[in-house]
């Protein structure tokens, strides 16, 4: 028999005078963590495969159940941590490479809570938010410089495509295949009643999901799965994917055990045939390949929507985002090193790539600079957790924000942090037709809306409270933020002062 170095990281706590073996947690658990022992008649546990997703838990009609972190520790080394040492015994297990999901879980700054909103007294008052006009619609695209005349002195009111949505926030790329059928439904039901949109990811849309086409951007990744004419038509913008926050300077690989019936279809490939899309998009190696790409798609849908590139926080972002300003591109997407995702190599996820927050300043800045700003609309995510980031976020130079992780949570996930091995326990990241239903589309995508009502209501509080009224005024107004705990090039990289300053 092989040695097991590793001690499970959860322990399940049973109360045996609580349990009445209703077997819930069996038929509950995709993980095959409880079975029924008919001889004993108890249920029993085999905590080496609990991930902690907490479904046994929720559901347990006599709340018999707790899972515990586990006490038993490695002999402790300020060198050789717990979990490097059990991902040694891993790799040294299987050779294979280490996969991970969500975002990066180290204990690496978050900046967003380092930067405190200024607010309003006496000289500059604060504005009611419940008594009078707040205004949070933005419009993401090209703007002009100045003010245009025809010939006959009348204002030229043409511009360029914008996305219009109700609030600075969109619900992130997220495939289907990836995600379930019932996760995607969720959202995009959810953008459409919002007045804001979702993002298909690189796995296609549906043909059940092209009536939300307003609501809907579409992406474009190296593999161009599913991307054909009516995909294109269909959306309300199409992004261009570089890059993602999880996985910077690499591709995207969907198992072929996930690519069967509609996702087949949808993405245009055999059944069984792993997705692979490439590190690069193999026709571009320069912003004049780019470039070519964005005209390409702005011909194929008649110049009426507006072309996003997405690209990862990287060191070099504020150079890119200039490049990209001036590829014809209407909107730059950033993703931060905190991104969300539903595979990546635990190496790339946990050691590559900035935080948004200091992309996003740099880059905002760059353009200003460069006198370029207004040639694109910058859109940010990775790990915007609440109405406040989405703030300090336009406050810092964004439009508007990708929120993702978020978006599950509200539909249920647990951050088990285990959505690549497909047995979501919550019907969310999982094709599995058994789990799939558990995740109610019209709940879901009701606590979606729950979930983006509170935050425009809390936006709208801490505008409020600073004195503005709109977005617009708001954006890059970076003297409304103060830092707390940075250090000067910190602050000078963000463009903020030190709060008592």
């Amino acid at each position: 028999m092989r040695e097991q170095f590793i001690y499970p990281d959860f322990e399940v706590e049973r109360n045996k005078e609580r349990c009445i073996a209703c077997r819930v947690c069996e038929r509950q658990c995709a993980n095959e963590v409880h079975r029924f022992d008919a001889e004993l008649g108890v249920m029993l546990s085999d905590e080496s495969k609990c991930v902690n997703c907490q479904r046994c838990v929720s559901l347990c009609p006599t709340r018999a159940l707790k899972i515990v972190k586990s006490d038993c520790r490695l002999r402790e080394n300020a060198n050789w941590s717990d979990s490097t040492i059990k991902e040694i015994y891993k790799q040294a297990n299987s050779g294979g490479v280490l996969l991970s999901s969500m975002g990066n879980p180290k204990p690496l700054p978050v900046y967003w809570d380092k930067i405190l909103i200024n607010a309003s007294q006496v000289t500059n008052p604060p504005i009611d938010p419940l008594r009078e006009p707040m205004e949070t619609k933005v419009f993401l695209g090209k703007k002009p410089e100045r003010i245009k005349r025809d010939e006959d002195g009348n204002i030229i009111t043409e511009i360029a495509p914008q996305l219009e949505l109700s609030m600075p926030v969109m619900f992130s790329a997220m495939s289907y295949g990836s995600i379930s059928y019932n996760a995607h439904a969720s959202l995009a039901r959810a953008a459409t009643e919002l007045g804001i949109c979702y993002n298909t990811g690189e796995g296609g849309l549906h043909e059940d999901f092209y009536v939300y086409g307003p609501n809907t951007v579409v992406q474009v990744a190296s593999g161009r799965f599913g991307v054909h004419k009516d995909y294109l038509e269909a959306a309300a913008a199409v992004e261009i994917k570089m890059g993602q926050g999880a996985k910077p300077g690499i591709g995207g690989h969907l198992p072929g055990t996930k690519i069967v019936g509609d996702i087949s279809r949808t993405r245009m490939i055999p059944e069984g045939s792993d997705a692979i899309s490439p590190a690069p998009h193999h026709d571009i190696y320069s912003i004049e390949d780019l470039r070519q790409l964005v005209y390409s798609l702005k011909e194929a849908t008649e110049y009426k929507k507006p072309v996003i590139v997405k690209v990862a926080a990287v060191h070099n972002i504020a150079a890119i985002a200039s490049g990209i300003a001036r590829s014809g591109a209407d909107i730059i997407a950033i993703d931060g090193f905190r991104g969300g995702t539903g595979a990546a190599p635990t190496r790339i996820r946990d050691n590559v790539g900035i935080p948004i927050e200091l992309a996003l300043a740099s880059v905002d800045q760059r353009l200003r600079d460069e006198g370029i700003r207004n040639n694109v609309s910058l859109v940010i995510g990775g790990s915007v957790r609440s109405a406040a980031d989405v703030v300090k976020a336009v406050a810092l130079g964004a439009d508007a924000v990708y929120v993702a992780t978020a978006a599950l949570l509200a539909l249920g996930c647990h951050l088990c942090r285990t959505c690549q091995s497909g047995k979501c326990n919550w019907g969310i990241a999982t094709q599995n037709p058994d789990l799939v239903k558990r995740l109610n589309p019209d709940i879901g995508s009701q606590r979606l809306v729950n979930l983006m009502t509170a935050w425009r209501h809390e936006i709208k509080e801490l505008m409020g409270g600073m004195g503005i009224n709109s977005i617009e005024s708001l954006r890059g107004n970076r003297l409304m933020l103060r830092g707390v705990g940075l250090n000067t090039k910190e602050l000078e990289i963000l463009g903020i002062s030190h709060a008592g300053e």
